[in-house]
């Protein structure tokens, strides 16, 4: 980026070893002002945050709760796993096997097919290629391998512990049993705590494009798990499927002792119905934490409501970037923080989009948010406040932030 115009910023630290000037293209400025980012702009971004060095955000111990493990698939793990059957990987562009590891590499660039707005085509494109990395996955060994490549990339970020979302009905439809691929997990899971120091529970999601019947099959198959899944979700495309379509569902999860959730996608047309929904009736009282949700900065009703009930959020900033294309994400992001409403950062999807993982989220926020390490200690306290880790796992990464 050395032919664009920058601005030198001095950020300040608690640590005097940490202080440093922090460049900004001045177009990422400009673009605030903006009601649409370009994809230039998205691109300028995806860079600045990529070739981050910040010291304080890599080396501050942290919670992680919003990722989907399917969503952490790289195209060198995939590519790798196909090989391993001796099986090839389609190019959604052309809809003919990649030819070349580098060749998958760039079906993976999701700002190459944006148009300017961000959403027109792209979410598309995202769960063809989400739901196109799932064929590799077949036996416990995919699974714990998929697993374990996300909880070695953890630990190199400093995560001491993280609630992973995955999707059994995009397995168990292709003929993958339950148990195949919750094996596979549980091996990844046992390892990482001895081998990594990362500690880690699951959030089983519906896909809220199958059935209501679906997701309730898939329940009953999951309470052998217990001692894995500590929560319910609810992801995938929401287009007019609102979470009480599945409330047997979530009903039945908070009498069994789940904690649950539900995504409220940002940009959906009815996503302030899905909050609402959310806060106050799914399960018969509410959710007990929201992923997404970030329009309740744009309702004051709302945002009274997820504060007054002392609701955590799960919030993944660059995503929305990439697929509304909105400018005032990072606005709304500092609105509920500033509300004091406890948001935890989390990456999403990150092997799709763009290969920015927790710590380049974080450091957005330092470019386009002012965010201050005091702020990104909170943060993590947040973090720590609505997981679902036991009281001495909580206890423990608190005092490590402490010292830190």
């Amino acid at each position: 980026m050395n032919d664009v115009q920058s601005i030198c910023f001095p950020i300040p630290s608690q640590q005097s070893e940490l202080y440093f000037p922090l460049y900004i293209p001045l177009c990422l400025i400009m673009a605030l002002n903006a009601s649409v980012l370009s994809n230039k702009t998205l691109r300028d971004y995806r860079n600045t945050i990529h070739q981050h060095n910040d010291k304080f955000i890599k080396n501050m111990p942290k919670v992680e709760m919003h990722v989907h493990i399917e969503g952490t698939m790289t195209p060198e793990l995939r590519w790798e796993l196909a090989q391993r059957r001796g099986e090839s990987v389609l190019n959604i562009n052309t809809q003919q096997p990649c030819e070349t590891l580098s060749e998958l590499k760039s079906t993976y660039e999701l700002l190459n097919d944006l148009d300017a707005g961000g959403v027109d085509g792209g979410m598309q494109r995202f769960f063809k290629l989400y739901y196109g990395g799932f064929s590799v996955l077949q036996d416990e060994e995919d699974f714990y391998r998929l697993a374990m490549n996300y909880f070695r990339k953890a630990a190199s970020m400093n995560i001491r512990y993280c609630e992973p979302f995955f999707d059994p009905q995009g397995h168990t439809r292709r003929g993958v049993p339950f148990k195949t691929m919750m094996d596979g997990f549980k091996r990844a899971q046992s390892e990482a705590v001895r081998d990594l120091g990362v500690h880690c529970q699951w959030m089983m999601c519906m896909l809220r494009d199958m059935s209501p019947e679906s997701a309730m099959d898939h329940y009953l198959q999951a309470l052998p798990y217990r001692d894995m899944i500590v929560g319910i979700g609810l992801d995938s495309l929401e287009v007019d499927r609102p979470p009480l379509l599945f409330e047997d569902v979530f009903l039945r999860a908070r009498k069994d002792g789940f904690k649950i959730t539900c995504h409220c996608d940002v940009g959906d047309k009815d996503t302030l119905r899905n909050i609402g929904q959310v806060v106050d009736q799914l399960g018969g009282s509410g959710a007990d934490r929201i992923d997404h949700g970030l329009h309740a900065a744009d309702d004051s009703f709302l945002l009274q409501r997820v504060k007054g009930k002392d609701l955590g959020m799960t919030i993944c900033p660059w995503g929305y970037l990439c697929y509304s294309g909105e400018a005032q994400i990072i606005d709304r992001v500092r609105t509920l923080f500033n509300a004091g409403i406890r948001i935890a950062i989390g990456s999403d999807d990150p092997s799709y989009m763009e290969d920015i993982w927790l710590n380049n989220s974080l450091y957005l926020l330092r470019v386009l948010g002012n965010f201050t390490d005091a702020e990104f200690v909170q943060l993590q306290r947040n973090a720590v406040d609505i997981c679902w880790a036991s009281d001495d796992i909580k206890a423990a990464i608190l005092k490590e932030l402490e010292d830190f």
